[in-house]
């Protein structure tokens, strides 16, 4: 593939993610100054950035990276807006979503699992609706603890529970992969609204059935 059409490829993707808004040039065009500074950066870390393997690496790196931070044209509460009248007042709980992210210190991913839980008081949503949630928030440049309370403030805005709670245990390679190197290290962070901020009963509850 030329080098011209490759551009062509990138350019209808650009507009098939921001239509043909004003300064979609623009975008285009620091587009392609991003491409060429992969070219750079390919030769300072001591690569040829025109070796077979390697020519097509800046357009890759640029769609990977449009991929990664999907989340950042969507407004993930609206996945919870579907909501259903039940009557249930125990825990609702989902747990082991998965999800991959991107450091905003390193541009490094991390990964892990999402456990979510809430009391309702009138309205329950979708499970699906809840994952889809996690990923809207997830695929963006993010830190954890801001993860955390997007996905527990998303709950509690939307649903208005009792109260919600979320845990989130995660690798980051910008600490297993590089810097002190420790591949085994996982971190975890919580965020609780409502009535699992007050009531230390309902926080073991929700940790005993994480096992």
């Amino acid at each position: 593939m030329s080098t011209t059409d490759k551009k062509r490829i990138i350019v209808q993707q650009l507009i098939d993610r921001f239509g043909n808004e004003p300064g979609i040039e623009k975008v285009v065009q620091k587009s392609e100054n991003y491409m060429e500074a992969i070219r750079d950066l390919i030769e300072i870390c001591g690569d040829d950035p025109n070796r077979e393997g390697l020519e097509e690496t800046p357009y890759r790196v640029l769609k990977a990276f449009l991929e990664y931070t999907e989340g950042n044209r969507e407004d993930p509460k609206q996945h919870l807006e579907k909501v259903f009248a039940v009557e249930h007042d125990g825990l609702i709980m989902v747990k082991d979503i998965e999800f991959h992210s991107m450091c905003e210190h390193h541009f490094a991913p991390f990964f892990g699992v999402a456990h979510i839980a809430y009391i309702p008081s009138e309205k329950i949503t979708g499970l699906s609706k809840i994952a889809r949630m996690v990923d809207g928030y997830a695929k963006r440049f993010q830190v954890q603890e801001r993860l955390s309370n997007q996905i527990v403030d998303a709950m509690n805005d939307v649903l208005q529970p009792q109260g919600a709670m979320v845990v989130i245990e995660a690798k980051h390679m910008c600490m297993c992969g590089r810097g002190v190197k420790k591949s085994d290290a996982m971190t975890v962070t919580t965020a609780t609204r409502g009535v699992f901020s007050k009531n230390p009963d309902l926080r073991k509850e929700f940790m005993s059935l994480l096992g």
